[in-house]
Order: structure tokens, then sequence, then C-alpha cells
């Protein structure tokens, strides 16, 4: 029983505030380490260019949908009601007639409906490129996400290796400041070793520094792309087999410039200005529509007694109107729209020779990454067994501590060379792979 007395107040708290156990719910399903397949999964849900995309997407249906409500009927009614200061009198003979009352009043009724409108034809047909073009639009920036997300993670990763390769030379580095000294200290050996030992430590600590508060912004611009929250922390989950396994791509592939989103956005643009010269010669056709209304009209001399007597009228009629000549500005439009064609050819023609550029160029950037990061990857195993040598035959006394510190200088140097070319070849793939329309974003 005591129990129970002791859990009610408990089972009441949550039941009066469900926000405590979605705090505990939200602990424990708090993020961990993310891939980089996680990041852009992320990003393209949450990056706020996406979600502006697909939000165009939506206003532009609705902006269809307006402009395509025009051949729905259009039913309209209107109410109106004056008080003449004076009438309108009128001679007849020798007598001068006073016409009409002194408040009349009448309320309208009408439907129309449209039944040819060059207007509503533009709507109709552009109604599809309209949605293809949101669509791609929405297209290219889950591609561009995904690129830019890819290397925003590489950047930051890159730092992070930065500084493990750092923090490494400096647990060696002090080590080597505390030999040297207790050397010095013991007489086998002048100051300038440990001053040596101590300068490159204090440069390996600066160098550590600026790449820590360099991690901060770069998570910050991480976190920026995919929208995530700005209170939690991103933790990158990586593993460099599988990033160097990566690295490899079939290069004797060409660009297909029917992948290529930029081309299909020029195409759609190309189809609406074609429709644009269409509804230009629209223009010379007559505006056709069907109209009905029902009018009551309502006059009295006395305003009190104005509404008891109705006099309706109504009609039901056909309406065309047609554009004789309006100062050669339907022709003046017309070969503006036909001259905004030729211009898109142009356009077009110019965006194949930029991809193609861009695909060379990519092409050739991959390679010689590729091939430095090969370079770099046989030099860093050179280094460390070079640095491996060197530190055994300087601790028996055979070399001098000058040449251990240019040993774990190469070192250092080829580690971050190393990991910098591995991150460069994997960023010049992704421009590849965009180069030849063929940036995967499912």
């Amino acid at each position: 029983m005591k129990f129970l007395n002791r859990l009610k107040p408990l089972l009441l708290g949550l039941l009066l505030f469900p926000s405590l156990l979605q705090a505990q719910d939200s602990t424990a399903t708090a993020p961990g380490k993310l891939t980089l397949e996680q990041c852009v999964d992320y990003a393209l849900t949450n990056r706020a260019a996406v979600e502006q995309a697909v939000i165009d997407e939506e206003i532009g249906e609705h902006q269809i949908k307006s402009n395509l409500s025009g051949w729905y009927p259009q039913i309209s009614a209107s109410y109106a009601g004056t008080k003449f200061l004076k009438l309108q009198q009128q001679p007849f003979g020798d007598q001068l007639v006073t016409l009409g009352r002194n408040y009349s009043s009448n309320i309208l009724f009408q439907a129309t409906q449209n039944i040819f409108s060059s207007d509503l034809l533009l709507s109709s047909r552009a109604a599809r490129y309209v949605r293809r073009d949101l669509d791609l639009n929405t297209l290219n920036t889950r591609i561009n996400t995904v690129v830019e997300v890819s290397k925003a993670y590489y950047d930051l990763l890159l730092t992070l290796e930065q500084i493990r390769i750092l923090d490494e030379n400096l647990v060696r580095q002090e080590k080597q400041y505390n030999d040297a000294r207790s050397r010095f200290e013991v007489g086998l050996v002048d100051k300038t070793d440990y001053q040596r030992a101590s300068i490159t430590l204090a440069n390996i600590r600066s160098d550590r520094n600026r790449a820590a508060e360099a991690v901060k912004a770069k998570q910050a611009y991480l976190k920026q792309l995919m929208g995530f929250p700005i209170e939690s922390e991103v933790n990158l989950d990586y593993d460099y087999e599988t990033m160097a396994q990566a690295v490899l791509l079939d290069t004797t592939e060409l660009v297909d410039f029917a992948n290529r989103v930029e081309l299909q956005q020029l195409k759609v643009q190309q189809e609406l200005l074609s429709l644009n010269t269409s509804y230009n010669k629209w223009g010379f056709l007559p505006t056709v529509s069907a109209f009905i209304n029902h009018n009551s009209i309502f006059f009295n001399n006395d305003f009190s007694q104005l509404y008891d007597q109705s006099y309706p009228t109504s009609a039901v009629g056909l309406q065309v109107t047609v554009p004789i000549f309006q100062g050669t500005k339907r022709i003046q439009n017309l070969k503006i729209a036909q001259l905004e064609e030729q211009r898109a050819e142009v356009e077009v023609e110019n965006a194949r020779k930029a991809i193609n550029t861009e695909y060379q160029t990519a092409l050739a950037n991959y390679k010689s990454d590729y091939y430095e990061w090969v370079t770099l990857r046989d030099n860093m195993q050179a280094a460390q067994e070079v640095y491996d040598i060197i530190r055994l035959q300087y601790d028996e006394g055979v070399k001098a501590y000058v040449d251990l510190i240019v040993a774990e200088t190469d070192l250092r140097t080829t580690q971050l060379n190393y990991y910098n070319a591995l991150f460069s070849v994997l960023a010049s793939k992704l421009d590849y792979q965009r180069a030849i329309g063929d940036i995967d974003i499912n």
C-alpha cells in the first residue's frame, strides 16, 4: 500500500505534465554519430533550401489552379442604392414633367462563362511545363544539397583528422622535449636540442589550436547545410578504408547532356517561350463569353416603401470582343516573343558548351587528385618507416636531434597531405559525378 501511495503522485504528474515523459523519450532518441549517408539524408529532408523548394512547388500548384479557375463560371452579386437630390425634368408641350422617383435601388445577380480566352488557353497549356519546371528546381536543389553537404562533411572530417595527427605529434614531441632536456641536464648534449624541441612543440600547439577553432566554424556550416538544430552537436562516424575504396570511378563514361538538370530546365523554358509566342498570335482572336443575369429594380418616393415593389429584369446573351487595332502592340509583342525563343536556343547551346567544359575540368581534377593521393599514400608509408628508423638511431646516439626533428616534420606533413589528398579526390569525384549527371539523391 505504501508503495502505491508513493506511486500515485508520480502517475498523476505524468498525466498532468506529459512533457516530462516526452523529455525522457527525446533523451533516449538523441542522435548519435552520423555517417555521410545519414548527413545527406537528413539534409534532403531538413535543409532550408530543400524545404523552400518543396513549398515553391505547392505555391506553384496553387498558382496554376488560380489561373485555371477562369474556366469555371464566374458568379457575382451587386447592390446599389441611390437618393436623387434633384430628379430629371422633361418638357412635354406646355407642361414640365418630373421623371423618376426620389429613391431607387437594384440587386443584380450575374453569371459569366468564358468560352474562349487566349489568357486561359495559355494557362491551360503552360500548366504541365510550370509543374515540370518546379519539379526540376527541387531536383536541382537536392543535387546541390548532396554535393555541398558531402564536401562540408569531408572538410570537417579533414580538420578533425588534422587535430588527431597533431595530438599524436604533441605526445611524441613532449616526450622528445623531456628526453632532450634530461640529456642536457646530465651534460650529454647542449641546450639547442631541447630548445629546438620547445620551438617545435609550440608550433604544433599553435597549429592544433587553430584547427580546433576551425572545427567550430565548419561544424556550424555543416549544420546549416543539413538544417541541423543549432544546440545539438554533430558527431561524425567514418571509416577511412571505406572512403579509400570509394575513391575509384569509371573515367571512361561520357557526359550525357540529357541527364543534366540545367539543360532540362532550359528545355522547359523553351517550351514556355514557344507557348508565349503562340499566345501573342492568339491575341488577334476574339474573346468569347456567355452571360446570364437577373436584376431586381426598386424605386419609390418614400424610402420606407422602397422595397415594397420590385421590377425585375433578366437577360441571357453572348459577348464577343474583337481587338481591331491597338497601335501595332500585338505585332511588337509577337516579334519580342520570337526573338526570346531565338535567344533561348543560343542559351541552350552555350549551356552545352559550359557543361562540357565542366566535365573536362572535373575529369582532369579527379585524375590529378587521384594520382596525388596515390603518391602521398606511398610517401606517408615511407615517411613513417624513416621516422621509426631515425628515432631508434637517435635513441642510440647515432643520429643528431635535428635529423629526428626533420623526420618528425616530414611524417606530420605527409600525414596531413595524405588526408587532404584523400578528401580532395572524393570532392573531385563528386564534381565529376555532377558533371555527367550521376548524383544519387535517393
